[in-house]
């Protein structure tokens, strides 16, 4: 179908107004937003880290609380309906068990947090019960499980109620794994926008590609060698596996959940942090690198 054509003698119609469009580059970022965004992220846990831990751990919870509700959020999109108030209250249950108990704990928390799902969901009926319970029990995994590693390396430092600062264990580890998949990201990007030409896997993530992953893997080499050497007194060997396990399961957990967002149709699962997107956008490569970099650093140097 084509425009009318203008009465003849009016001339020619008025070139329409065309909504401007906000350039971020390469990236397909906003990087003011993005530096703002982080950098107050990084005060408030930096702040409870040092001052107080079991504010950290409120930092925790209320990540998986809004993780939980961004899931949700995006799973409606393709009709799977989470039930959040078990999901969000037995998420935080084990994020606290993790903290103040043990990874058995924590297991066996996951466990009943699971059953409990799945007799809550008994309550709407047959109609689409596997399908919710699968994607309730997949997001009980992915996210409050995972994040709940992060409790489990916190609590290395032994006193969970009291102190911080770089003198306690668990806060040098959680320090160390926040650093290193941070170096990933920038180290990422950089070589990405300066380099990147050839596409990991473009389906998937067209901006990801090969150049950017080298980039990645030299920053978390460099990253997890100081920060194992220096911060934890390490060996230097365990910094450089650190920095292995962290660009390989950074990159993998991005990519998980780029597949995630595809499959659902959506961009960016919300937009509650301005340059970022969704929570969800900055918790994938976390999420994915948390337990394996507890059970290094457990057994190899705490």
């Amino acid at each position: 179908m084509t425009d009318a054509t203008p009465p003849a003698g009016s001339g020619p119609a008025p070139p329409q107004p065309v909504e401007a469009k906000k350039e971020h580059g390469r990236a397909g970022r906003d990087l003011k937003a993005a530096v703002a965004s982080a950098v107050v992220l990084l005060a408030a846990i930096g702040a409870s880290l040092y001052f107080w831990k079991p504010a950290f751990m409120l930092i925790v919870a209320a990540a998986v609380v809004v993780a939980v509700w961004e899931l949700r959020k995006g799973m409606l999109a393709k009709d799977i309906d989470l039930p959040e108030q078990p999901l969000m209250i037995g998420g935080v249950a084990m994020v606290v068990v993790a903290y103040v108990s043990s990874a058995e704990a924590l297991v066996t928390t996951t466990a009943v947090t699971a059953l409990v799902i799945m007799l809550w969901l008994l309550r709407r009926g047959v109609d689409g019960y596997v399908k919710n319970a699968t994607a309730s029990v997949f997001t009980l995994i992915y996210v409050p499980f995972l994040g709940s590693f992060v409790a489990l390396m916190l609590a290395e430092g032994g006193d969970t109620w009291t102190g911080g600062g770089l003198d306690d264990d668990g806060v040098a580890g959680v320090l160390t794994f926040i650093l290193v998949t941070i170096a990933s990201d920038i180290g990422g990007y950089v070589a990405g926008v300066l380099f990147g030409k050839h596409p990991m896997a473009p389906v998937i993530s067209p901006k990801k590609s090969w150049e950017g992953f080298v980039g990645s893997l030299l920053a978390c080499l460099g990253a997890g060698w100081a920060l194992v050497v220096y911060l934890l007194d390490g060996e230097w060997w365990v910094g450089l596996c650190l920095g292995v396990i962290a660009v390989v399961m950074a990159t993998l957990g991005d990519l998980c959940e780029s597949v995630v967002k595809r499959d659902l149709g959506i961009k960016d699962m919300s937009q509650v942090i301005p340059g970022h997107g969704g929570l969800m956008d900055r918790l994938d490569s976390l999420l994915a690198t948390i337990a394996p970099i507890w059970l290094l650093l457990h057994y190899a140097v705490f």
